[in-house]
């Protein structure tokens, strides 16, 4: 692969990222508003429409860019990647984030159909979960992958 092209590449992957990540920290806080204020329909309803169309509008495309990217540069650029604990442990925390949006496309269904139990406290402490696992795979690709 080109660099020219490497480096674009890199660069797509981490706006997507970004946007991706932001997704996955602030649909959680609206589920808390959105907790807090269950009875008041209203509010509700607006909720709603902003938690679909920050996961579907953003969240999704997001994320399939940040993957589709992340594949591209490892195949054609960097497949030496593979052989570093520290890219597996970054694979690792980007398994766990997936698995994060999905569970985060759940609540929202349950948001949708009125059958959420959870508390705004519940998703005060859910919305760490991005952010640590957002530390990990900083260090792993910014501390880590320098030292090798």
């Amino acid at each position: 692969m080109e660099f020219q092209t490497y480096l674009w590449l890199k660069w797509l992957h981490y706006a997507a990222f970004i946007s991706w990540m932001a997704m996955l920290f602030y649909l959680p806080r609206l589920f808390v508003y959105h907790a807090e204020h269950i009875a008041n329909n209203g509010f509700c309803d607006v909720v709603k429409i902003q938690e679909s169309k920050l996961f579907h509008g953003i969240g999704w495309i997001a994320m399939i860019i940040t993957i589709a990217s992340g594949l591209f540069i490892l195949i054609g650029a960097k497949p030496e990647l593979m052989k570093q604990g520290y890219f597996h442990m970054k694979l690792l925390c980007v398994v766990i984030l997936v698995i994060y949006h999905f569970s985060l496309g759940y609540f929202m269904k349950q948001f949708k159909e009125n059958r959420c139990t959870k508390s705004g406290k519940f998703f005060r402490i859910y919305n760490e979960i991005p952010t640590i696992i957002m530390f990990v795979i900083l260090y792993a690709m910014l501390v880590k992958a320098n030292l090798v």
